[in-house]
């Protein structure tokens, strides 16, 4: 009897344990206002109350028979449980049932630069938002986008900046680069290496790097050799660490490297 007793009992404690973690992972993605933001507040019943006005850069909203309010820095519904308690306890409104719209986000944006689709800056729509989910929102990174994104943020009063490996952060299991954004944050996506070929080959021209990327599949990406040209005897001019230029005889297999150019020779016989 007991056990039957605690089964329902459990299952009860289970679906309110559940309904708290839902509860929690939806305020975690609620947007967190911020100076500049253009929000209307209207109060159930009271029309009169009804106003547009703008965060503050110290968190402030004016509202009416309140004056300034502090919203900034708090979710909407904390926004609207601060103001409700307000009218509340000043005797305005007896039950206040207050909602809080946002209709322009400028506060808590993120910059996105450089080889994406959409470069601009966009709105924290929620508090959760990562960097992938921010590059997604600029349109993804171009083909002429690096693989690797540089992050520029401030966390704990402190600059912050890492360089982002994207492909690794898929392709392994740890997901911990994927930053979480703030407001100011900065994302940028350099232009992705290349290399040159030029010579006896059917598309000469600049080409992207892609990774471990040998002579051949260099020569393959410029069409290959022409009926004239010949792999013998190729040569790469290549810029040193110190900046010194440096002509090299590869093998097909050397891996190429950034800003390297290819010479395909045309054959003697």
């Amino acid at each position: 009897m007991i056990s039957l007793f605690l089964r329902p009992l459990s299952i009860l404690i289970l679906l309110t344990l559940g309904f708290a973690g839902v509860a929690q992972a939806a305020d975690e993605r609620e947007y967190v206002l911020g100076p500049g933001d253009i929000v209307r507040v209207t109060v159930f019943q009271n029309p009169d109350l009804t106003t547009e006005a703008r965060v503050s850069e110290k968190g402030m909203l004016t509202f009416p028979l309140l004056g300034a309010v502090s919203v900034g820095n708090k979710s909407i519904s904390a926004a609207e449980e601060e103001i409700a308690a307000r009218l509340r306890d000043g005797g305005f409104v007896r039950q206040p049932q207050v909602n809080v719209l946002p209709l322009q986000i400028r506060g808590n944006q993120v910059s996105v630069l450089g080889q994406v689709n959409r470069p601009g800056r966009f709105p924290l729509e929620t508090a959760n938002l990562r960097l992938t989910d921010m590059i997604a929102a600029a349109g993804g990174i171009a083909p002429t986008g690096s693989d690797v994104v540089i992050f520029v943020g401030v966390r704990n009063g402190k600059q912050m900046r890492r360089e982002i490996d994207l492909p690794s952060l898929f392709l392994g299991s740890d997901m911990t680069n994927d930053i979480v954004m703030g407001a100011g944050d900065i994302i940028y996506v350099h232009r992705a290496p290349t290399f040159y070929i030029y010579g006896e080959v059917n598309r000469p021209g600049a080409f992207r790097l892609e990774r471990s990327m040998s002579v051949m599949q260099g020569l393959a990406s410029g069409g290959g050799t022409t009926s004239r040209g010949t792999t013998r005897g190729l040569r790469i001019h290549r810029r040193m660490p110190d900046g010194s230029l440096k002509v090299v005889e590869p093998g097909l297999d050397d891996l190429l490297k950034a800003d390297d150019v290819i010479y395909v020779r045309e054959s003697l016989f």
